[in-house]
């Protein structure tokens, strides 16, 4: 079967037969309710993030922390986060995703009232990590969901779209409702509020699980390699090298900022970071059924869309944190100040979102990634203009194509990943993605802390982690162009 967005290539990941084991098509109300509820999974999820992150800088200075405690508290998070998509994704195709999806949300609030009680950072950070589970557990089994809820590739661009909408919310308002909590109620309440989606998800989730049964969950044949009971089988030898390494390297990242790289621990952490890496390659090749089969990268649009998604959260994820830090430290703004200093970046991501979705549907998923990626590019280079006497005009202007550049490259990619393989292994391939995401996100907050953190001072630190951001996604707009069929979304004939 040739894969949906790009005519004329055949993917090796494919195992359906007409007649078997086809998706079952929910009515179009039943879908909508669907993706509109798991809007709401996504939107939990990246919310926590754009909410806490105005918030760090209050948590620094409750525990006598201003830079490597926060850092934590955001990479805990997102740590956890990436280490365990892969397995999420697994665990969607084996227990079902409405299952899965449920238990993640369930998690999440739990954790979310964990973080707002925390009676030191360490636990602080405990929690945090505990909540990111919560979150991988959710997002590859929504997005799974969605793709098995509109087998049509140009209506599942447009389902994503409107999925994709929710984390949009969540970037416009975070920052503005978690300023506003943490300088009117305190920081705690950042993440007591995150409670409160809690019964608004169970309520959804009941009606999720109509939603997922006239759609037919489960009702896609297993892929080639599943037991017959279509349950796939757990890769724990390989999850947990990944998931460690994953974990070690982020340490590593950030430990070398505060002591140096050449510090043992840190040359340590390295070290055994790839040591983990080499393990997960030599038990995913030697297993008859790997958590990754490795033969899914030699598809280079999946391995172009995982490098593409590290590329664009290591760049976004590590400015935002920068910028809040010099919204705060720099400029001596509150944090509900801060919150709204980033309403130009964010306000217009969700319109940009339903505009991506809608050039992909006519155009495929490659002109709106590649504009997005130098939109994203030239808003970085922009930006080393500024410095601590910047007026607040000029840099709110710099801001408005930032948010434009994320929020036209994210829908395509998502798009185009999914595209790439069957939709029986669609949880896999948001984890596989999304994990990716994650893990540039990690790395790049972990990375622009110790750079702002070294000895020529926050300014010179904010230019070189601008000037990085920017090769990055030029060398990613290079790769698209070159790598990524054209085409709009249907396969010939």
């Amino acid at each position: 079967m040739l894969p949906a967005l790009f005519p004329g290539r055949r993917s090796a990941h494919r195992t359906h037969r007409p007649g078997a084991g086809a998706t079952r098509t929910a009515g179009p109300g039943a879908a909508t309710v669907a993706a509109a509820v798991l809007g709401l999974g996504f939107f939990l999820t990246i919310s926590d993030t754009t909410l806490v992150n105005v918030a760090l800088p209050a948590i620094g200075r409750h525990w006598h922390d201003e830079v490597t405690g926060p850092q934590w508290v955001s990479d805990a998070y997102t740590l956890v986060f990436a280490a365990l998509l892969l397995w999420a994704g697994t665990l969607a195709d084996r227990i079902g995703a409405v299952r899965a999806f449920g238990t993640g949300l369930v998690l999440f609030g739990v954790t979310s009232a964990l973080c707002g009680l925390a009676p030191g950072l360490g636990v602080l950070i405990a929690a945090r990590a505990a909540q990111g589970a919560g979150a991988a557990i959710m997002l590859p089994a929504s997005l799974a969901l969605v793709s098995r809820a509109y087998p049509d590739p140009v209506e599942r661009a447009r389902a994503i779209t409107r999925w994709m909408a929710g984390g949009g919310v969540a970037i416009a308002v975070g920052p503005v409702l978690g300023g506003a909590l943490t300088s009117g109620l305190g920081w705690r309440w950042v993440f007591l509020g995150g409670c409160a989606g809690l019964p608004l998800g169970v309520l959804a989730l009941l009606v999720l699980g109509r939603a997922a049964r006239a759609a037919g969950e489960g009702a896609v044949s297993p892929p080639g390699g599943r037991r017959p009971d279509g349950r796939a089988p757990l890769d724990l030898g390989g999850q947990a090298a990944i998931g460690l390494a994953v974990a070690v390297l982020v340490f590593a990242v950030i430990d070398g900022g505060a002591h140096g790289y050449g510090s043992p621990r840190t040359v340590l952490a390295l070290l055994l970071a790839a040591a983990l890496g080499t393990a997960f390659v030599l038990v995913e090749r030697s297993q008859p059924h790997p958590a990754v089969p490795l033969a899914f990268f030699r598809d280079p649009v999946v391995a172009l869309c995982t490098a593409t998604g590290f590329v664009l959260n290591f760049a976004s994820y590590g400015l935002v944190f920068v910028l809040t830090l010099f919204f705060q430290q720099e400029r001596g703004a509150s944090a509900l100040t801060a919150g709204l200093l980033f309403i130009p970046m964010t306000a217009l991501t969700t319109v940009v979102n339903l505009a991506a979705g809608a050039l992909t549907c006519r155009r495929g998923p490659k002109v709106p990634l590649i504009l997005g990626q130098l939109v994203q590019a030239g808003a970085l280079l922009a930006l080393l203009s500024v410095g601590p006497h910047t007026g607040t005009g000029p840099l709110l202007l710099l801001l408005v194509p930032l948010g434009i550049g994320v929020g036209l490259a994210v829908p395509p990619l998502t798009c185009a990943m999914l595209a790439a393989v069957d939709t029986g292994r669609a949880g896999l391939a948001s984890g596989i993605l999304n994990s990716a995401r994650q893990l540039g996100g990690a790395v790049g907050v972990a990375v622009c802390g110790a750079l702002i953190a070294a000895p020529g001072g926050f300014m010179a630190g904010l230019h070189i982690v601008l000037l990085i951001g920017a090769a990055l996604l030029l060398a990613g707009t290079a790769a698209v162009a070159l790598l990524l069929p054209s085409g709009r979304g249907r396969p010939p004939g």
